[in-house]
């Protein structure tokens, strides 16, 4: 596979110099926990179904993924090749990057909830030697999903089933054998190590394109992100780590995956999130760090309410992804007893701003924090001219986390040759540096801090026989943040209701979270003399009809 990762080479002596870029890989950061803390815990599993827990060693961990790396080749894996991995928080996700980076193979995350309308895309454009599922999780069959897929994908060589009980099954092929024993493991497992500008990381995210686009990392862009956002909330060795967030996002793939690994720390992952069940955890293993999107805090707020279990040694829950109520806030602080951080990032960049831990809480109702170290933002009007303070307009970003571009997809990458990166996003900044997401020019919704891709569905709807027009917009919601709402207007006689559009969606194989979850109808729909459709209307339309006003 080439990946035209075309924006390291511009920036990487100025990005060195000044101290932002760390010439470290996950490699070396791995190999330095076994010779310092071999014995540590480094990870702790835990299947909230099953109750089944599985514990490793930073020694056992290295091992288990020099395993799975000479397993890997013995598939045909070779450097630069992508291994996909829909899995989720197990394990097995995590020691499957781990054994890519060891033979310099590319690791491509794909959310468990994505189905075959994404998949089939994704896999195809990302040219996947190797996908990594679960037999069955949530009650859902993967392996038949990805047979049903496989024709269609010339690449892809070989489905690894965890769980599975055939002969592709993760155990069988990777987990099992003792492949670092082979008497060619040392050649592999060092032969063709990645350096820290090639690409260890081809990311999915939702675009106005129609299409996903697959965000490119590697080592430095990813590292120059984690080491300051540690810092900025003073993290440490001694901190322990919950990760409920799915580590096929960047949160968890950065703050549960490579975040413990650089620090030295340990960490749990839950795949499935049971507010009850993270309360237990917090408290047997001592969680002092955990980072998701605003439904988990209020959850956990209120069931450690409910429940009078406290967390005390929880001392900060980060929150991303939406912005958090006030209420809310002072709900959690009282109850959790834990610093609450805003936070706002992109996949492309990972974490952007945050809040301070001596900020006042105002700041986490009010805004989405101020730059990390070594990321600068500007808000500009249509023109490209900087506006002032308070003023909202479109956001640049300016990073040395900014990530390599879209594979195969130069021309969408947004990045000038100062190196300023179009977020797609609205924002004022105050005048302290604090930054206000006031909206979003890309055409997305984000619920429940998963990226809704509005044009691919909409996409899709038109291809329903009784759809003449349609929209999908947000509208408020006081857990999720937003929800989509689908606007339609329908062709000449005929008739459209939202269960209607919900067994279309899923005939189409959407994934459950991208389908509208309320529909109205219209006679038409609001747009410009040229023909674009104003969606703000729809969207004051929406808040006025749910709450009685803007």
């Amino acid at each position: 596979m080439e990946f035209d990762a075309v924006l390291i080479a511009p920036r990487r002596a100025a990005s060195v110099a000044q101290g932002l870029w760390h010439d470290k890989t996950i490699n070396t950061e791995l190999d330095a926990c076994v010779a310092h803390c071999p014995d540590k815990l480094a990870l702790t599993a835990v299947q909230a179904h099953s109750g089944a827990v599985e514990r490793m060693t930073y020694r056992e961990l290295a091992a288990m993924a020099d395993r799975v790396a000479v397993g890997l080749t013995r598939l045909g894996v070779r450097r630069n090749d992508t291994v996909a991995c829909q899995l989720p928080n197990w394990w097995q996700f995590t020691v499957t990057y781990l054994a890519c980076s060891r033979i310099g193979a590319v690791m491509n995350p794909l959310m468990h909830i994505l189905r075959e309308h994404e998949l089939s895309f994704m896999l195809k454009h990302g040219q996947a030697r190797v996908v990594i599922v679960p037999k069955m999780f949530r009650g859902f069959d993967f392996e038949a999903m990805v047979a049903a897929l496989r024709p269609a994908l010339p690449d892809l060589q070989h489905v690894v089933v965890v769980g599975g009980a055939g002969d592709n099954s993760f155990e069988k092929l990777l987990s099992a054998p003792a492949w670092e024993a082979a008497q060619d493991a040392l050649g592999i497992l060092t032969r063709h190590r990645p350096g820290p500008d090639d690409v260890t990381q081809l990311i999915y995210t939702s675009g106005t394109t129609g299409e996903p686009k697959g965000v490119m990392h590697t080592a430095n862009t990813l590292m120059a992100n984690i080491i300051p956002y540690a810092r900025r909330l003073k993290l440490g060795a001694g901190d322990v780590v919950l990760m409920a967030s799915p580590m096929a996002h960047q949160t968890g793939f950065m703050y549960g995956l490579m975040m413990p690994i650089l620090l030295r720390q340990s960490v749990v992952l839950l795949d499935i999130w049971e507010p009850l069940r993270a309360i237990d955890l917090i408290r047997s293993e001592a969680v002092g760090f955990t980072m998701a999107s605003t439904p988990f805090l209020t959850d956990l707020a209120r069931n450690v309410q409910e429940s009078g279990k406290t967390v005390p040694t929880l001392k900060i829950f980060l929150c991303a992804g939406a912005p958090i109520p006030g209420p809310l806030v002072e709900q959690a602080r009282r109850v959790l007893g834990s610093k609450i951080v805003s936070a706002w990032g992109m996949t492309e960049n990972g974490a952007v701003t945050t809040i301070g831990l001596d900020d006042e809480d105002e700041r986490a109702i009010n805004t989405d924090g101020c730059p990390l170290p070594g990321v600068e933002l500007k808000v500009v009007d249509t023109d490209g001219s900087p506006l002032p303070a308070g003023q909202a307009g479109k956001l640049y970003v300016r990073s040395c986390s900014n990530f390599g571009g879209y594979l195969g997809r130069p021309h969408l990458n947004g990045t000038d040759a100062e190196g300023w990166f179009d977020t797609g996003d609205l924002a004022r900044i105050d005048e302290r540096g604090y930054v206000r997401i006031t909206g979003r020019s890309k055409d997305v919704i984000i619920r429940g801090g998963e990226n809704i891709p509005v044009v691919e569905i909409e996409s899709l709807l038109y291809r329903h026989p009784a759809i003449a027009l349609a929209a999908i917009v947000a509208y408020p919601d006081e857990r999720l943040g937003e929800r989509a709402c689908a606007v339609v207007v329908p062709k000449a006689g005929q008739t459209v209701d939202l269960p209607a559009i919900v067994e279309f969606l899923r005939s189409q194989k959407v994934a459950a979270q991208y389908i509208p979850e309320r529909l109205v109808v219209r006679e038409s729909i609001p747009s410009t003399p040229s023909g674009k459709m104003q969606k703000f209307k729809l969207r004051e339309m929406l808040r006025e009809e749910l709450h009685g006003g803007p």
